[in-house]
């Protein structure tokens, strides 16, 4: 063989271990970037499962919630249960936030355990995932008397918190849970049949307004576009 196949050989040889190693770093990326954050129910051996958490996440959302943990900003502390921070995973790509807890979550301290988030919760298993594996929430932490909307000095004192909260968690997106929620959030007053179907945007965070789950009980009919909206999520997040 001549000198000049020789070196011709060796770099074709070259050439095309960068690409296998190019591939192969590719591979393991995408293969991260698609396990961090969530705790997903794959069916992978235990001793191979990639999982990411970021600590420092839950720490953030401790703080702030020991900072609203004796919250007199409003008059709402004086006819409160209990203050109704959030629950789930600090590390979710998905944040469901709705309008302000309801007796049921006064009552327990914890967010859509009514009727209504019995069905949320079945619309988050419907995408293949768990409650814990999200993150939901309400725009004011305490239960308005009666279930009245959140009146705009309530909101301006509480929605301070929920920034918090989403900045500890930095999720891929936003869920905002009716009308209420999606205007307020929004600052607008455009119909949430306007507002649903498409992302916005919330303190840079992706947004996609749906209809309420307390909605859909009285209105089934409403199942269908609640469903669309939420196969948008999916797809954001490549589930």
């Amino acid at each position: 063989m001549d000198e000049s196949f020789s070196q011709s050989t060796r770099e074709q040889l070259r050439k095309e271990l960068l690409f296998a190693v190019g591939g192969l770093k590719s591979l393991v990326l995408n293969q991260s970037s698609l396990t961090v954050g969530l705790d997903w129910k794959k069916s992978l051996p235990a001793n191979n499962e990639m999982k990411v958490v970021n600590t420092n996440n839950e720490e953030q959302l401790k703080q702030v919630c020991q900072e609203m943990a004796n919250c007199q900003l409003c008059q709402l502390a004086k006819t409160r249960h209990n203050l109704v921070f959030g629950d789930g995973n600090p590390n979710a790509q998905i944040v469901f936030v709705g309008e302000a807890p309801g007796a049921d979550e006064d009552e327990q301290g914890l967010p859509f355990v009514g009727r209504a988030g019995q069905l949320l919760t079945k619309i988050i298993e419907a995408m293949g995932i768990d409650r814990k594996d999200v993150y939901i929430c309400n725009i004011l932490k305490c239960r308005p008397p009666g279930n009245r909307n959140p009146l705009p000095e309530e909101i301006s004192l509480c929605e301070p918190f929920l920034k918090k909260q989403l900045q500890a968690i930095s999720p891929i997106v936003v869920c905002a849970l009716g009308k209420f929620a999606a205007q307020t959030l929004l600052k607008t007053d455009t119909p949430i049949t306007s507002l649903r179907g498409r992302f916005h945007y919330y303190d840079g965070i992706k947004l996609m307004p749906t209809y309420h789950p307390a909605y859909l009980l009285r209105n089934p009919s409403a199942k269908k576009p609640v469903w669309e909206d939420v196969q948008a999520i999916m797809k954001e997040i490549k589930l």
